[in-house]
């Protein structure tokens, strides 16, 4: 049962990898003339923001995949206090998802500053002339870059990978 779950996160994870993939691609498809600049900038968004919503949804099916590993077929955590509530605190996968929760610049704090992100509407951003040049402070917010986003991606890919390795020698 477990690896129905394993299955769906990968399917997540391919989905958000092709979605960055078309970032790559320059040409129009299907001999569709080229894109103008704006159009250009809307597609890198949506496949952008795709990309984030596939990658979080990811990690809330490697939380439910866990606790099927558990055998807690009814739970269906959201959150991993959550999933440590399902299953135990003391729990290796809990301990292993805490530890990398609490290391700067993890794949599960890049995600959670990304949903925080994506889960705003934009800061209003100041003009800047030569009164103001100097109080104006820009925050950049997450890295959204594909090579971030391809970082986060693969060390969740690995998580999701070792895990299912790992019990499915039990």
């Amino acid at each position: 049962m477990a690896s129905q779950w394993h299955s769906l996160v990968s399917q997540k994870l391919f989905l958000a990898r092709t979605l960055l993939g078309q970032l790559d691609r320059a040409t129009a498809p299907n001999n569709e003339p080229a894109p103008n600049e704006a159009e250009q900038a809307l597609r890198r968004e949506a496949a952008i923001q795709g990309a984030t919503e596939l990658l979080l949804r990811s990690r809330g099916l490697l939380l439910v995949m866990i606790a099927r590993l558990y055998q807690k077929k009814s739970e269906v955590p959201s959150t991993l206090g959550e999933l440590a509530k399902a299953i135990g605190e003391e729990s290796n996968e809990v301990n292993r998802l805490r530890e990398i929760e609490h290391s700067a610049g993890s794949w599960w704090n890049h995600l959670d500053q990304l949903e925080m992100a994506q889960g705003r509407p934009p800061a209003t951003r100041k003009t800047v002339s030569t009164e103001n040049i100097i109080a104006v402070s820009a925050d950049s917010g997450p890295d959204r870059s594909v090579p971030a986003l391809l970082k986060t991606l693969n060390a969740l890919k690995h998580f999701a990978d070792d895990l299912e390795e790992q019990h499915s020698e039990w």
